[in-house]
């Protein structure tokens, strides 16, 4: 052998194990850095404390402004041309919210109106995800398909934000993927690691492999047959609603004027047949029995944000124009929260016929779907009974054979509608479109429609960006922002220079979260440790107040606090907040939207329904047919969430003294049910 090959062998030699030490040094060096985990890190407003004196003052958060008072401004607008708004946005759904606060916070003048609630459509009906979609990237790979590359990193940037602007509203998930062939791990781990990297500094955590005994130890109710392992990544989850519910607040609290339950009954146009405003109709007033007329809003843009509704806008605008929408109904079943595991969901990425099935952990039940299959569009889809046998079995064919999932353990199911769109300029009208669209009709009506969750910022951005650009709208600077903190340690308007900020505008209840304070409001108001944590991560520092709204229980331990149902954790504070804060109008509103109880259990939420209406009567004034209204109308969209036939004929007199039928109910015939004890 020459010298020289020998010379360079082992010169080779001599730096692969200095090289290869470094490279497994920076990896390491890599995953194990110190990381500011959002979500995780100290309050940017402490904690009220005793003061010197033995004083204790809660935060003296700004208050929204009333509902007469935001439809004074709507009739304003009409009336004072210094009025007229620079954006009226009908749907008050994650993107219309989305828009209202981006907008608000650039200084424009505007309005965001929705026909029924906040959230009350498709974004309270999701999977519960923040998340850039592995599902999404295995495409892009397979398929070279760059745009859906795209849309993974927009929303693995998007995801972040939610837990920076949200943190009492939003948490990391590890999520399983169960393998049951040794050739799935490198594939999925490549898969994983790729998403990983794609994240980057939005990333949290890496994903990692778990051994068979591992993967069982974490999630105990996985079936054991065929399992060699399981790999775990992360994403994000989040309260949909409530989120919703934060965006539009927070937007009112920055000057938009928000309203729910106000339809759009016509659009207006000028005498060269561009849109200039519309016709809106009070529904509060005409539940309550009151005579109202039509309230005229003066907009110099109209933007038409109501997701599965969308093409009904655009008919109002244009009776002509061909439908956009491909509607696509995604059911979810909710389980008892024995299921899975607290802290842990779980992907099922092949099924039996090629759909991707998730189940994850949720407010302390566990939600397991979704179905995709075309659908009709109505306000409160029923969920059918095919696509519930079809989650449940998908269900039982991963968990172990001694767990038996029924029928009769299904807690709530729903069915929500997606908006898929096409695009009406493409030359394939036909095509839907990948992400989002944002388009402008003839008559400048602007169109902002599809997307997900996860992406609700950015489209809200992108909309406002156009609407300027077409309208000549100019933003401005925030220099009196609301102290949304509650106290005068942050300016929150400091950076409001007039453009978009919303990656960085704290939702309501932000600025004082962290992970412990449930512990002050516990021990300040003697509230439970289960409610106090429920209170803390669904509103943030607004618990103090939610709290201080709640009941004195005159008893030992908790002082505070009555819960409207025993099973769960939500209080009567609650629905005194939702009805002074959070604009709830109907029993529906915070069964559904503020609470979460009737996607949790919609039997549970039958037995809380008269608690909740007669709470609100109080607040809202209510009169007997007003009450009766609420009552039927809220059994009904009850069905929506589930609940079982028999008790759909339930009176309030039944409910009241606990004497619903469920002899005939699958819950009755599913447990032992005997006098007494049984001893062998």
């Amino acid at each position: 052998m020459p010298p020289a090959a020998g010379g360079t062998r082992s010169a080779l030699r001599r730096l692969f194990l200095p090289g290869a030490l470094a490279t497994t040094g920076a990896v390491l060096l890599y995953s194990y850095r110190p990381r500011d985990i959002p979500g995780h890190s100290a309050p940017a407003v402490p904690p009220p404390t005793f003061g010197a004196d033995g004083s204790f003052k809660l935060p003296r958060f700004p208050q929204v402004k009333r509902r007469e008072e935001q439809l004074a401004d709507l009739r304003k607008s009409s009336q004072d041309a210094s009025a007229e708004y620079d954006m009226l946005i009908i749907g008050g759904g994650a993107t219309g919210a989305g828009v209202a606060l981006d907008a608000a916070t650039r200084g424009l003048r505007v309005a965001v109106v929705e026909r029924d609630d906040f959230s009350s459509g498709t974004s309270s009906k999701s999977t519960k995800l923040v998340h850039g979609g592995v599902r999404y990237l295995e495409k892009a790979v397979w398929n070279l398909d760059y745009s859906q590359y795209q849309l993974v990193r927009e929303a693995l940037k998007e995801r972040k934000y939610f837990l920076q602007t949200a943190p009492h509203l939003s948490s990391w998930l590890p999520i399983m993927l169960p393998l049951d062939k040794w050739w799935k791990a490198p594939y999925y781990w490549a898969g994983t690691k790729f998403y990983d990297f794609l994240a980057g500094s939005e990333g949290i955590e890496s994903s990692y492999f778990l051994t068979r005994s591992k993967a069982l130890e974490a999630f105990p109710m996985l079936k054991q047959t065929d399992l060699v392992g399981a790999l775990v990544y992360y994403d994000g989850a989040h309260n949909d609603s409530r989120m919703n519910v934060s965006i539009a607040m927070t937007a009112a609290l920055y000057g938009a004027t928000v309203l729910n339950h106000t339809e759009v009954t016509s659009l207006i146009k000028d005498e060269q047949g561009k849109l200039c405003g519309a016709k809106l109709q009070d529904l509060v007033a005409v539940k309550d029995g009151r005579q109202t007329e039509d309230i005229t809003v003066k907009a110099k843009s109209v933007i038409n944000c109501t997701g599965p509704f969308t093409d009904s806008i655009r008919k109002m605008d244009d009776p002509s124009c061909k439908e956009i929408v491909a509607p696509a109904s995604g059911v979810h079943v909710i389980l008892p929260g024995y299921f899975s595991p607290g802290k842990m969901g779980l992907i099922d990425p092949s099924t039996s016929d090629g759909r991707v099935i998730f189940f994850l952990p949720w407010q302390g039940n566990t939600i397991a779907g979704t179905t995709d299959s075309p659908s009709s569009i109505s306000p409160n889809p029923l969920p059918d009974e095919k696509s519930i046998e079809w989650i449940l079995g998908e269900v039982s064919h991963y968990l172990s054979p001694e767990i038996n999932v029924r029928r009769g353990d299904v807690l709530a199911a729903w069915a929500g509608i997606r908006p898929l769109v096409k695009d009406p300029k493409a030359k394939n009208t036909e095509s839907l479109v990948r992400n989002h669209l944002v388009d402008i009709s003839p008559s400048g009506l602007l169109t902002c429609a599809g997307g997900k969750w996860t992406t609700y910022r950015q489209m809200a951005e992108e909309c406002v960006d156009a609407a300027i650009a077409e309208y000549g709208l100019k933003p401005n600077p925030i220099t009196n922002a609301p102290r949304v903190s509650g106290t005068e340690m942050i300016d929150d308007g400091a950076m409001l220079d007039g453009t978009c900020q919303t990656h960085k505008v704290r939702l309501i209840g932000a600025h004082g979260f962290s992970n412990t304070l449930f512990i002050p409001l516990i021990q300040h108001f003697g509230v439970e440790t289960e409610v106090a944590k429920h209170l803390t991560e669904s509103y943030g520092d607004r618990a103090w107040t939610v709290a201080a709204l709640c009941k004195l229980t005159d008893q030992r331990f908790p002082a505070r606090g009555e819960r409207i149902s025993q099973l769960y954790p939500f209080v009567d504070g609650e629905i005194r907040y939702a009805v002074r804060h959070e604009y709830a109008q109907t029993a529906v509103d915070v069964l559904a939207r503020r609470t979460r109880l009737a996607f949790l259990n919609a039997q549970a939420a039958l037995e809380a329904l008269p608690k909740v209406i007669d709470i609100m009567a109080s607040e809202l004034k209510w009169d007997k047919r007003r009450q009766d209204l609420e009552w039927s109308n809220a059994v009904a969209f009850l069905e929506s969430m589930g609940l079982p036939q028999p008790m759909l004929s339930a009176t309030r007199k039944q409910v009241e003294q606990g004497k619903l039928d469920f002899a005939n109910s699958l819950e009755w015939k599913m447990y032992s049910r005997h006098d007494k004890p049984i001893e062998e």
